[in-house]
């Protein structure tokens, strides 16, 4: 494999706004039966109320009680209720090359031949990037069709992150460009650059079963969620849970074809490769915004 991860650039972030985030989510998601006053929750962060208060409203747009009440089961649940959302509906016919809603942002997929894929990326330049998001750090990943590869890690995790990437394409070069990625990232996690002028261009580099369940992911809307069964049977193959479930934990463009809106029966999170955390600051995140 050839891989250039020396991983000189510096990545900390300006600020420790996820850090904080993060536990408090974790807090949350520990405690949200006893429901947790901000005041308890700043004492064990050894926080001022009034400073996490600033910190997490920035970052989610609402307060940290409000954010409990958008990651508990019964919100999990609201989002798959049918009278909200008819299941997987999209008024736009999906294929190769055609465009697919994802809230604001507008995608563009096409997939890679099953010659390219056996490949396991031979011949392909896959240049990456770490960048700080509202998830913690992002290692995106680029060719030059498009967006392939959104993964995330904590601050520190950064070189097992990219291993566990570059292995799924273990043929191709690894390049470390963040001129190419830079632009991608400000796209991704900016609503306010998302634009139907300007679709996002994402290529899905996988077995024809994962394209058509991560196909199936771009039509759950922001904001709303989607059961593995209703993926199954989006695809036609209604007793095939287990493989969805399967493809969709090995979804390689996290957030963009969003597996974190992927659930378990009656709405339970189920898990989440990079972390049940991270999905919870994402579907929260979401609700937030929608």
């Amino acid at each position: 494999m050839n891989m250039i991860a020396n991983l000189q650039t510096d990545i900390t972030p300006d600020g420790p706004d996820y850090d904080i985030v993060r536990r408090v989510i974790e807090l949350i998601t520990e405690d949200y039966r006893d429901q947790p006053s901000l005041e308890a929750i700043a004492a064990r962060l050894n926080q001022s109320p009034t400073q996490l208060q600033k910190t997490f409203t920035r970052w989610a747009g609402l307060s940290p009680k409000g954010f409990l009440q958008a990651v508990t089961l019964d919100h999990a649940k609201r989002l798959l209720r049918k009278e909200d959302m008819p299941l997987l509906e999209t008024s736009i016919e999906v294929g190769l090359s055609g465009p697919s809603r994802l809230h604001d942002l507008f995608v563009t997929h096409e997939a890679m031949s099953p010659g390219e894929w056996k490949a396991k990326g031979g011949g392909l330049i896959i240049r990456y990037g770490f960048h700080i998001c509202p998830f913690g750090v992002a290692l995106i990943m680029v060719t030059d069709r498009g967006l392939a590869g959104l993964a995330f890690s904590d601050s520190g995790d950064e070189r097992a992150c990219l291993e566990d990437m570059t292995c799924r394409w273990p043929n191709a070069e690894y390049v470390e460009d963040l001129q190419a990625t830079v632009p991608y990232a400000a796209r991704i996690f900016e609503p306010g650059k998302w634009s139907s002028d300007q679709p996002l261009r994402v290529v899905l580099i996988g077995t024809d079963f994962q394209v058509r369940v991560w196909q199936s992911l771009l039509k759950i809307p922001f904001g709303k969620a989607a059961t593995y069964s209703d993926i199954a049977n989006d695809i036609g193959r209604p007793t095939a849970q287990r493989a969805v479930g399967a493809a969709v934990g090995a979804n390689p463009i996290s957030f963009v074809v969003p597996c974190h809106r992927a659930l378990g029966k009656n709405g339970a999170l189920t898990g989440y490769h990079w972390g049940l955390t991270r999905k919870r600051a994402m579907l929260g995140w979401e609700s937030a915004n929608a």
